[in-house]
């Protein structure tokens, strides 16, 4: 199930009006040229019943053509009207769903980091794709031939019922057993739709950690686990998809009743009226006609109904994003407190993950502004966790982390990542050129501070095209080692206050990592640097270091000091080196 919300059927019309008041006047001039070639296509039945009595009644030729070439105008003019609603609406909908779309980027990118990752990609993915896509797709396609089917029943409906009222009642029968089978599939389809939009993301979520995760899952021999993973997965989603089907068969095969059951009726009943001389022949065919005509419009309801629920639960994902959490706090919105200096303080802090035991407990570390601190410790000690809280991505369950005084997790985006850059293993590489890629993090810099950035962290210049190389699987594919120096030369460009590295140089080999973490250090000369790390060359070169052990803080002081204590980091520091002492911070 999605960590993300799933907006309620209210807020979603609630989201739909919006859409429509911010372009109001186009959705009006969409709603009245529908109504004007409804009210032209009406024209038709009743020129003709209007031909059938005169003729009966012994009209002159000249009569006839009179009424022959209205029908013909109106039928034009019909046909013009129509064509320039649908272009309005068109223009309306693409328009609206642009709008739907930017804002859904806004929201996105406005998600707390620790609540993007809970969601998943797939989850995320399908909100800014499939679901998306199937609201733009409603409100240029779906929602204005609604309007104009809505508006051709409404004027037909009344048509037949002036014409004759008792063989219009045959024509409400029909409306009836629609509108009863359209509650019945109502009621059901809205959850069933949801479900299967979910049971999408979760294929989407599957196939997308299998593929990326390949070479993981043959290294460890995981394929049977994850085509078993993925064919549940699969399974899922054709169970949903066959629950909706199942609903519509259903309701269609109500509405095929609802068609014939009028025409039955007005057809026998129309030819005795008739004889009885209470209808005239004209009268008959006018109703039987406006009914005929009636089926089109009705269809494309059905039709476009069941589209409205499948992109209605679409937009349900896609506005629930409107009630997720957004970064930015209240306080920062309004302007908060800017922080006082530079200086971190972690106070009294226990930090949890969701549905889970306390990771942290009670951790207190204070950290002078332009000071290296290494944190160390075994596999799971918690200090990645304490790498994400002292960037701010996550909020301590009790306790404070703040910068200046001020909570960390309460500074507004932009305002934190000029504080606080936090760098980890994980690593993206945009589509575009390696230009695009570094003035990510600086867009002023020119391609003087571009290539400084570069040799800070090891780049070797061999890229066909230089700073416009394009990257990407269709150009140039960088391997994890210079993905990772890319991140890093984005570091140097953003030129961070505080820069905490979580094993970010993990996939350079030993002597390139250690000659590239001076690189940093020396380039962010006066920033505090916070380095995670199980290579404990990294520790030897800190001002001090930080030893967590089943997430307390067990030893914190310099290198040679923690050395001559003989406490967990000497311990550390032995084992690491190993027996013959090759792995010292001598041979990188």
């Amino acid at each position: 199930m999605s960590t993300l919300p799933i907006a309620t059927p209210r807020q979603v019309r609630r989201a739909a009006v919006a859409l429509v008041r911010a372009d109001g006047r186009a959705f009006a001039a969409v709603l009245a040229l529908n109504a004007a070639a409804a009210l032209l296509g009406l024209a038709g039945p009743w020129l003709l019943g209007r031909i059938i009595d005169l003729v009966a009644a012994g009209a002159t030729t000249a009569d006839v053509d009179r009424l022959g070439l209205l029908l013909l105008g109106c039928a034009v003019v019909q046909i013009l009207t129509g064509r320039q609603a649908r272009y309005q609406a068109h223009r309306f909908g693409e328009r609206s769903a642009a709008k739907v779309r930017e804002q859904l980027l806004d929201r996105v990118l406005a998600l707390p980091a620790a609540t993007a990752e809970r969601a998943g990609t797939g989850d995320l993915t399908a909100r800014g794709t499939a679901d998306s896509t199937a609201v733009g797709e409603t409100l240029r396609d779906a929602a204005p031939e609604l309007f104009v089917a809505g508006a051709q029943i409404l004027f037909i409906l009344g048509a037949i019922l002036t014409v004759s009222p008792l063989l219009g009642g045959c024509g409400l029968i029909g409306i009836l057993g629609i509108a009863l089978g359209a509650r019945w599939y109502l009621r059901r389809s809205r959850p069933a739709y949801l479900a299967d939009r979910a049971a999408n993301a979760g294929l989407a979520e599957t196939l997308s950690a299998t593929a990326n995760g390949a070479r993981t899952v043959d290294a460890l021999g995981l394929r049977r686990q994850r085509l078993a993973a993925g064919r549940a997965a699969v399974a899922a989603a054709y169970r949903t998809r066959m629950r909706t089907l199942d609903l519509r068969l259903r309701f269609f095969a109500a509405i095929n009743l609802s068609y014939t059951v009028p025409t039955v009726l007005v057809l026998p009943l129309g030819a005795v009226l008739v004889a009885h001389h209470t209808v005239t022949l004209g009268a008959a065919v006018s109703t039987a006609l406006y009914l005929q005509r009636l089926v089109d419009p009705l269809d494309n309801v059905v039709i476009l109904l069941e589209s409205l629920q499948s992109s209605t639960a679409a937009y349900a994902r896609v506005e629930g994003l409107a009630a997720a959490p957004a970064t930015v706090p209240a306080q920062a919105r309004a302007g908060g407190v800017e922080p006082a200096d530079d200086r971190i303080e972690v106070r009294g802090v226990h930090h949890a993950y969701p549905d889970g035991p306390d990771v942290l407990h009670g951790l207190d570390l204070e950290l002078t502004p332009g000071e290296r601190l290494a944190v160390v410790g075994p596999s799971g000690s918690g200090k990645s966790t304490l790498g994400r809280l002292l960037a701010g991505v996550d909020r301590p369950r009790a306790g404070s982390v703040t910068v200046g005084g001020v909570p960390l997790a309460d500074l507004s985006p932009d305002r934190l990542r000029r504080q606080v850059v936090l760098v980890t293993q994980e690593h993206h590489v945009f589509l575009g050129t390696l230009r695009d890629n570094l003035r990510i993090a600086a867009p002023g810099a020119d391609d003087a501070a571009l290539a400084a950035a570069l040799d800070a962290v090891g780049w070797q210049h061999d890229l066909p095209a230089g700073l416009d190389s394009e990257l990407g699987p269709a150009a140039t594919r960088l391997d994890g080692a210079r993905a990772q120096q890319v991140a890093l030369a984005r570091v140097i460009l953003a030129d961070p206050h505080t820069l905490v590295l979580d094993e970010a140089t993990a996939l350079l080999d030993p002597a390139t990592a250690r000659h590239t973490e001076r690189a940093l250090a020396a380039t962010l000369t006066g920033r505090t640097v916070i380095a995670i790390a199980h290579r404990l060359h990294t520790a030897h070169d800190a001002d001090r270091v930080a030893v967590l052990t089943h997430g307390r803080l067990t030893d914190l002081g310099p290198h040679e000091d923690l050395l001559a204590a003989r406490g967990r980091y000497a311990a550390l520091w032995h084992t690491w080196q190993g027996p013959d002492g090759g792995r010292g911070p001598g041979s990188g």
